[in-house]
């Protein structure tokens, strides 16, 4: 049972798919903090100062008639929040992970177009032996 585990785990897909994982771990790391520290700043500027990671509505509040600045504060005294914001903060992250995998796939798909592309112009003319085999058989018929 050992060995069929180790066989599992030392397959080439298996160790493809694990450093993927981690990879993109990582990188979804790197567009939450883009997402986050560069992209939001930006986008509540333009829509008047907004900051959409505290953008929340309490639907039980934590102490009677009190006010929370922030999602953290209405956390803190107890409230039930809807973080809508975080949300927003999410969906974009989203897409803009999508995105780059879809630029990542469509650079991939014209590499490997252009590739076959090569490979089939390659195919159709004939090799430089068979050029010089054919010159041969040519002088030959003509003597």
């Amino acid at each position: 049972m050992m060995q069929e585990f180790k066989d599992f785990a030392m397959k080439g897909n298996f160790v493809d798919m694990a450093v993927g994982i981690v990879i993109g771990a990582a990188f979804g790391t790197i567009v939450k903090s883009f997402v986050d520290d560069i992209i939001m700043p930006v986008v509540g500027m333009l829509t008047g100062g907004v900051d959409f990671s505290n953008m929340f509505m309490v639907i039980k509040d934590g102490a009677e008639g009190a006010q929370y600045a922030t999602v953290a504060a209405a956390s803190e005294a107890g409230a039930i929040t809807i973080n809508y914001g975080l949300f927003i903060n999410s969906i974009i992250t989203f897409l803009i992970v999508a995105f780059a995998l879809f630029m990542v796939i469509k650079g991939m798909n014209a590499a490997k177009a252009a590739q076959e592309e090569a490979e089939a112009e390659a195919a159709a003319e004939p090799s430089d032996e068979v050029k010089l085999l054919t010159e041969i058989r040519d002088a030959l018929g003509k003597s």
